[in-house]
């Protein structure tokens, strides 16, 4: 899959340094053609040249084909790390939650790297390696065949305790691979919970369990060099045993008469001339188990469920602009898994068109988890979630996002300027639109001379506060120019006065969209044209406010938590 868009340049390379290998190959013949020139008296000078030719047109053919394979090879890296990319972002977000992130940079770096050798010095060296040593041994049996019969011999059972050593090389291929998916994978832990590892004192703890990885990443490698040792031994014993025995017989069969010197002196040249050769088949039998293993492991991500990759239509601000979207949740029923609990338990509310509904209740009650089936990041077991009374599922999926502006619990910010992160969702979004979000949202602050929108944010938006973390995500899903606006504990870290403009920017995006607002901050959502509380993956009561209030024992011990009973309100 990764080489069959390639196998024409892969062919041409491999067809010159054939080429280079039959020049290599005709070498030993016309060195006997010069010894056998000096013997008789003739000059030289032909063979010599000839000789000469083989030489350098051999070296040049060589380079050459050894530049081509290596650009190929990087074009089936880049092709390869574009395609793994390419499923990784389309991944189903529940596939995401099962893998590792560590895990997943590693294959796009060092798995894919791996094509790179098995491509030139695994597959087309293993190919003309072979070509040659099939060549070879047809010149040498032209020269003599009892030699040649000796020669195989030693060779086949060398090879023969060699083809063992094979299957151990590919085992721990896919051993060392899956150890350095591990490291990533804790270097990914530490580096994401960085300043925890500090506050807990932690360091030691994680270095250790780093070093662990390291070192089963390093056992791992040290027997794939074992392996690949035992295995080169084996090509050399072959060419010296083979040289040996040669050299015996040769000299026997010189001695009586039965050979001339000069086919023993080409037949013993081509002997040496099939180190490389062999030496190169060994090498690209542990190199092609080695991108196997690499190949075995992208497949991995190849077999995992992608969505649809339909590409979202421009933003919906354009005039005319689209009406609010209605939601609707008709007996939902949801788990993470095939065997876990149930979230959702036949939940069943709606959401007209425009205005505020929130949803509270405990942590745990599945809040979260309503928005994400909004967005098909997961899909119900049973019942519907419908916008505009359309299932979710029946709505092309770049058109329902693009329809949906989502603010995050955790409000991610992405590294880079104030800029990047607003025109996220929003690319072509005018510099004019940018500056009217920002005073929107109270992040003029931010604005920070001489950089203004490009001031940076820091890795992860380590240079603002959670409250500038929260607006920026705010901003970011008002600039979309949503139907339908999702917000998830979105106030939560913000202080009472920016908490006050933020209801009222709330308000106003109510005006031309559905606002679904997730609180446990009753006093965000006292003014919800309609709440939603859930307990237990189930909904017990809708109502305002103040009818909550009065009809509601959950609602009430929550508001009375909070000061906001009638009492307080």
């Amino acid at each position: 899959m990764h080489i069959r868009p390639h196998w024409r340049t892969l062919a041409a390379g491999g067809l010159l340094g054939f080429a280079s290998g039959l020049a290599g190959l005709a070498q030993p013949l016309a060195a006997r053609a010069v010894i056998d020139a000096l013997g008789a008296g003739r000059p030289p000078a032909g063979p010599i040249a000839l000789l000469v030719a083989l030489v350098i047109g051999g070296g040049a053919l060589a380079a050459t084909g050894r530049f081509v394979l290596d650009r190929t090879a990087e074009r089936v890296v880049l092709a390869a790390r574009r395609r793994l990319v390419w499923r990784i972002l389309r991944l189903r977000v529940g596939v995401i939650d099962r893998l590792r992130p560590g895990d997943l940079l590693a294959r796009v770096t060092s798995d894919t790297t791996l094509l790179r050798t098995a491509t030139t010095q695994g597959l087309v060296t293993l190919v003309n390696s072979a070509f040659v040593v099939i060549g070879a041994v047809v010149l040498m049996g032209v020269i003599d065949l009892v030699m040649l019969a000796v020669t195989l011999g030693v060779m086949a059972l060398v090879f023969a305790l060699a083809a063992l050593v094979v299957p151990r090389i590919a085992q721990a291929n896919r051993l060392a691979q899956a150890a350095v998916g591990d490291l990533g994978a804790v270097l990914d832990r530490v580096l994401g919970a960085y300043r925890t590892v500090k506050a807990s004192g932690a360091e030691e703890r994680e270095a250790a369990a780093m070093d662990a990885a390291a070192t089963r990443a390093y056992e791992r490698g040290v027997s794939i060099a074992g392996w690949t040792a035992l295995s080169g031994m084996s090509a050399f014993l072959a060419i010296q045993l083979s040289f040996l025995v040669v050299l015996g017989v040769g000299g026997a069969r010189v001695a009586g008469g039965e050979l001339p010197v000069s086919s023993l002196v080409a037949f013993l040249l081509y002997l040496f001339y099939l180190m490389g050769p062999i030496s190169d088949l060994t090498k690209g039998i542990t190199q092609l188990q080695a991108g196997i293993a690499a190949v075995g492991r992208l497949h991995e991500v190849d077999e995992q469920p992608v969505e649809d990759s339909a590409p979202a239509p421009a933003r919906l601000r354009a005039a005319p602009r689209p009406a609010p979207a209605a939601v609707a949740f008709e007996n939902v029923c949801f788990r993470y898994g095939d065997e876990g609990p149930l979230v959702h338990d036949h939940v069943t509310f709606s959401a007209p068109p425009g205005g505020v509904t929130a949803l509270v209740g405990p942590s745990g009650a599945g809040k979260t988890t309503l928005f994400s089936l909004l967005e098909r990041f997961y899909e119900p077991v049973e019942g519907a979630v419908l916008v505009d009374g359309r299932d979710v599922r029946d709505w092309p999926l770049g058109e329902l996002r693009a329809a949906i502006g989502y603010v995050e619990q955790d409000a991610p910010v992405l590294a880079g300027t104030l800029r990047d992160n607003l025109r996220f969702a929003a690319p072509d979004a005018s510099d004019e639109e940018l500056h009217e979000v920002v005073r929107r949202t109270r992040l003029d602050g931010l604005l920070r001379p001489p950089y203004g929108l490009d001031t940076p944010v820091g890795h992860r938006g380590i240079a603002l506060s959670g409250g500038e973390r929260q607006r920026v995500a705010i901003a970011r899903a008002l600039l979309r120019g949503p139907r339908l606006l999702l917000l998830d504990e979105a106030t939560s870290q913000l202080d009472a006065v920016n908490e006050l403009a933020l209801r009222d920017v709330i308000a106003e995006a109510a005006r031309t969209a559905t606002v679904l607002v997730i609180a446990h901050r009753l006093s965000t959502v006292a003014t919800a044209d309609r709440i939603v509380v859930l307990e237990g993956g189930r909904v017990r009561a809708v109502g305002t406010h103040a009818e909550l209030l009065d009809r509601d024992a959950l609602y009430r011990e929550l508001a009375a938590t909070q000061f906001l009973t009638a009492g307080g309100r």
